[in-house]
Order: C-alpha cells, then structure tokens, then sequence
C-alpha cells in the first residue's frame, strides 16, 4: 500500500468516527472510542522508585517525627493538575521549617533546687575541701506516690528526662521525679572552700583540683541529692524510690542500689541501654565520634537542629527541651572556668559562641572505670530490677544468662537510638510505670499471721 492510499484510508476513518461520534451524542449514548493503528504502552510510576531516585533532605532539613528509626512516606491518591509551567512530579516546595525553639525546664518541672554540700577534704586536692552545689528538677510526689529519681549519661544533664516526666506523670499522677545535673555537667558547680585561716595564693586559685568523676563520686552525690531534698522539702521520710539510669547514669544507680544506702526506700532500678560488654566495646571508637562532633554552634538552635538531623536524639521535642542543658554561651564558660575543676569544657574562639558545658574528651580516664563490673552488680543488687535497651545484641553472656534466669525485666526498643527516654518517652513512661506496680508494696496484701489466727479462735 502506497503513503498515499494509506493517507486516504486513514482520512476516511477519521471521517466514519466523527459521524458516529455526533450521532451518538443525538442519542446520549456515550461517544465511540476513536480508533488508532498502533497502541502506545503508557509508562507506570511508583513512587518508590521516585523517591529513590530524588531522595533528598526533608522540608526544613529534620527528620519526621516517629516511632521508627526512619520516617515513612505518605502517598497521594488524588489526581494532580499541574499549573503551566510546573512540573507534574515536582516535589513540592515552601514548607515551613520544624520549630527548633527551646521549651522551658518549668514545662514539665515544678521548680529548681540548688542543694550545697560541702564534700570533705578527701575530695579535694592537697586537703582542700570543695563545696559542691547540686542543681536539679523536681515535681514533688503527692500522697504516698513514688518518687522516681533519675541519674543522665555523661555528657548529657537532668533535662535529658524532662519529657519522660511528663508521660510518667500522665499515667501515674501521684508519682514525683527527681533528676539531678551531676557534677561537670549543666548548672552543678564545684568551688574551693576557703579555708579559715586564708593564706590562699594566686597559683592555688588559678589551679582548681582536677574533676572526680568516678562511679563512687557519682554514686554518693546522687545519695546526697536525694537526702538534700528530703530535707528541702521537709518530707517526713523518704517516700517509695525508683531509681532510673541511662548509661553512665546506669552504672551510677545500680552502684548506690547494690550499697543498699536507701535501704526500705527502694522499689528497684532501672538501667536504660547500657550493658557492660557493649560499653567496654564502644569505648574503643568515642574519641573517634567526639572528633567529628561539632566543637560549638552559632545559635543555641543550631544546637538542637544538629542533634535532630544527625539523629543523636530522634525526638524534636526531647530535643528542644534537653539540648538547652548541654550547651552555655562561651563568656559563661569563661566566668565558670574561674571557678570549676579541670575537665571543663573549653572556651577557645568565639566563631562558635555555643559551647558544650562538659568535655567529654577529658572523662576519658574515668570511662572504664564506670562500666566494669557493671553486669555482675547490677544481678546482685537488691530490689527490683529492669533493663531496656535499644537491641539485644547489646546483651552480653552475664546478662543473658540472668535474664533467662528471670533474675530481671528486660524491654527491647529497636526502634530507638541510644537515648531510649528521649526517642520514645511514651513508651519508656508505661514500661518504667508498669514497673513500679509490679514492685509496690503498699498494694501487696499479706495473709494474716498463725498466732493471730489462733489468738482470735479460729482454727488453722
């Protein structure tokens, strides 16, 4: 067939179909599918694909807030007109940024308390005694609520809790929570205590003794802290104590639990992802992560931003709340440093005004001394014992055994970082809420004595 009867085949066709086509519409039937001589295959998307293909950053540059290590996305169903001149899949632009403002300690605490304590001389360098000034959060129990007192990890401050405190509360509105700042880290100061005599030179206070951050140390001062508040707060007693680690806060509560300083007062412990094998393991790579963390910020936002987009902790709002206790001004550094023992943060430039209140790099000497031994304790301790991690290969053999001895509770989140309270505080707040009800003993009913029985005639 020539191009040219092919043109006037195709022509009468065309022809055929719009007389069909008016003819049917005269009788509302619906028009007649225009013929063609060849079908063209109509390319699939998906999405998946698409994403894959133009992964890129978030809007605002967060990730979004979830459950799960990684966001999932969210498909659209409807049909979309693009505008002339726009792309039909372009992503869309303009979202509004992440609020990455800071949320008062007073959101989830009901006031500050700064406790003194002058430590003795053995403290001290060359026998001179130190005066160390507690700072921490507390909301007060009410009635005969529990008292849940929580230790941070290093580096970190008590604000690490303050959003866990609020689920807490939310399911048991009696209970109260206390969590410290420990020494070295957000508001706790350390200074010289003059003695009587005086006598002290320049070079004495230019050279503050160095900071003692030992498990021991750690473990005394938040048994100081608590009975500081209790004479605060003119309680009576102690009310019922659960006490709560993460981390190095960890290997700090279960050494006062396995002291048994707190005698009655304690329910049981919590240890919240830290075992000792893992520990000792990741010890070998920190100074590698602290060399490429960030030395300052520009802004105390940019603080919180950088801990959201690196996922260090993956809950804006925990974010918002707890980065505000790790980071200072530069020039308030500067006052403190007059004052705090070394290991400090330092100070140096001002590019960066937003500094990191502790150096982590200058605990090195102490990091094997908190986690060795961690596992043993933390099996022999009395009271009531629960270990949430964020995956069971943190498990080491010791542990393992003791959990298959049902010597423990243990709770896997996998789904979280390593800062389990501050990724999932809800879920950490049931576990740890569950936790205290099934070690209450005010709700555990004994059955009556034998000789009262037998005083009361009945027979046994």
């Amino acid at each position: 067939m020539t191009e040219a009867s092919t043109a006037h085949a195709m022509s009468e066709l065309q022809k055929k179909w719009a007389k069909a086509r008016l003819g049917s519409q005269a009788l509302g039937q619906p028009p007649a599918e225009i013929p063609t001589a060849t079908t063209m295959p109509v390319p699939e998307f998906n999405e998946a694909d698409e994403d894959r293909d133009m992964a890129g950053p978030n809007p605002g540059g967060f990730p979004f807030d979830d459950d799960s290590s990684s966001a999932s996305s969210v498909s659209s169903t409807g049909t979309v007109i693009p505008s002339p001149g726009r792309a039909l899949f372009a992503r869309p632009q303009g979202f509004a940024s992440r609020s990455m403002d800071p949320i008062p300690w007073t959101t989830y605490f009901e006031r500050e308390l700064f406790l003194k304590d002058e430590a003795g001389p053995e403290n001290g360098s060359d026998n001179k005694p130190l005066i160390v000034t507690h700072h921490a959060y507390l909301t007060s129990p009410v009635d005969k609520g529990p008292l849940f007192v929580t230790h941070h990890g290093a580096g970190s401050s008590g604000l690490s809790f303050a959003v866990l405190s609020s689920e807490i509360r939310k399911r048991l509105p009696n209970a109260g929570i206390l969590s410290l700042d420990a020494r070295g880290h957000g508001s706790t100061t350390i200074t010289s205590n003059p003695s009587p005599e005086g006598g002290e030179t320049a070079e004495d206070q230019a050279s503050p003794p160095p900071l003692d951050l030992s498990r021991s140390t750690l473990a005394n001062d938040l048994f100081t802290v608590i009975q500081l508040t209790k004479t605060a707060m003119h309680w009576p007693e102690l009310p019922p104590i659960i006490l709560v680690g993460h981390s190095l806060g960890g290997a700090v509560v279960t050494e006062l639990a396995k002291s048994y300083r707190l005698g009655p007062s304690l329910l049981g412990y919590a240890v919240l992802d830290v075992v000792e094998g893992s520990a000792m393991d990741a010890l070998q790579s920190m100074q590698t992560y602290l060399s490429t963390r960030p030395t300052g910020f520009a802004t105390l936002k940019d603080g919180i931003e950088w801990h959201v987009r690196s996922r260090t902790i993956r809950n804006s709002t925990s974010a918002r709340t707890s980065v505000p206790g790790l980071l200072a001004p530069v020039e308030e550094l500067q006052r403190q440093q007059l004052q705090q023992p070394r290991g400090m943060a330092g100070t140096e430039g001002t590019a960066k005004p937003w500094r990191w209140k502790t150096d982590l790099a200058a605990t090195q000497p102490f990091w094997e001394e908190w986690f060795k031994g961690l596992s043993k304790k933390f099996l022999e301790a009395r009271g009531g014992k629960m270990l949430l991690l964020a995956g069971t290969d943190r498990l080491d053999t010791e542990l393992t055994i003791g959990q298959m001895q049902g010597k423990y509770a243990l709770q896997v989140f996998p789904e979280a970082g390593h800062f389990i309270h501050e990724d999932l505080p809800e879920k950490t707040a049931i576990a740890l809420v569950d936790f205290h009800r099934r070690n209450d003993r005010s709700q555990l009913v004994l059955p009556p004595k034998v000789s009262d029985l037998l005083a009361q005639g009945k027979r046994v």
